[in-house]
């Protein structure tokens, strides 16, 4: 990594733009003073509307490529637009490491905007920061604004209508791997998680084994299953009731999965219980405090618990 952070860089950047702006404005200034020849019928019968002849190209019989110079305006344009550039980088930050006269900078610029946010706004997040997360779920104006902040943070990985998908969860349902309270959700948010699921295949044995304890998963939660495999996956199951309880319905203090129910992370079929079983699985959520604080998580959690509370929001007329 040393050497993409080395002076080396700095300087290839710099000559290799300089050397681009320079390129065009030679390229340029020979078009603008550099004439073709013209051919020898052309300079023979020149024309009133075409005094310095033609190119000598001829298409489809009759289709003639002018002689011509661009206009003028035209090029001076471009003249222009290499001069604005230079002086644009003479300014601004572009060239390597060089800081640009004016010392501006895109991470100061964004802090001046979370400035200005933060004036404008941050008396609103400060007073749903008082109330109890079930009143500001309740309020119309802060389900906008978590709506918004959802949709902007946490759409991505749970979709916009926030049912999940494979590898991420439901958050519309009561199924919750930690547990769906305000407050839980709240510091799930601001701490995020990581859940991991061992591979289970050197502890059960065999495939044989899997296959079993497979069918066996399947049977707990009323799902089609093989009922000879099931009760032989039944005694290797011991090895996951650490984890899922005996009963399978798992343990939220852990965030091991429930498997009495049929609501699957990753799918619900014995190949994909299977894979899961054999190299395990692992899960991360991303902590937000450092990135949004306290305030504006205790309004995007009271959303969250709002879309499997739907009772929770209160619409005002």
């Amino acid at each position: 990594m040393a050497d993409f952070t080395s002076d080396f860089w700095n300087i290839y950047i710099t000559v290799l733009t300089l050397l681009g702006i320079t390129g065009c404005a030679i390229l340029l200034w020979s078009q603008s003073t550099h004439q073709v020849q013209s051919s020898e019928k052309s300079k023979a019968s020149p024309t009133i509307a075409d005094p310095v002849g033609t190119t000598g190209h001829v298409w489809d019989e009759d289709l003639t490529e002018l002689n011509t110079p661009m206009p003028r305006w035209w090029m001076w344009l471009f003249y222009i637009t290499i001069v604005f550039s230079l002086a644009y980088l003479f300014l601004y930050p572009g060239l390597g490491n060089y800081a640009g006269k004016l010392g501006w900078k895109s991470s100061s610029a964004y802090q001046e905007e979370l400035k200005k946010a933060d004036a404008d706004y941050g008396p609103l997040f400060a007073k749903y920061a008082q109330q109890d997360l079930k009143a500001v779920a309740a309020d119309p104006q802060a389900h906008a604004i978590g709506e918004r902040l959802f949709l902007t943070y946490c759409a991505q990985c749970h979709g916009s209508d926030a049912r999940g998908s494979k590898g991420f969860p439901n958050l519309t349902d009561k199924d919750w791997l930690y547990g769906g309270t305000p407050d839980i959700i709240k510091t799930t948010i601001l701490h995020g998680r990581t859940g991991q699921m061992p591979s289970m295949a050197a502890t059960l044995g065999s495939d044989k084994d899997v296959e079993n304890v497979a069918h066996y998963v399947l049977s707990l939660s009323g799902s089609t299953a093989d009922p000879i495999k099931a009760v032989f996956g039944k005694a290797k199951f011991s090895a996951c009731a650490a984890c899922h309880g005996a009963d399978g319905r798992g343990n939220q203090v852990l965030g091991s999965a429930n498997l009495s129910d049929k609501i699957w992370l990753y799918g619900g079929s014995a190949e994909t219980i299977m894979e899961t079983i054999r190299k395990g699985r692992t899960n991360t959520m991303p902590a937000f405090d450092e990135f949004l604080g306290d305030a504006k998580i205790h309004v995007l959690a009271a959303y969250v618990w709002s879309l499997s509370n739907e009772t929770a929001m209160v619409v005002q007329k």
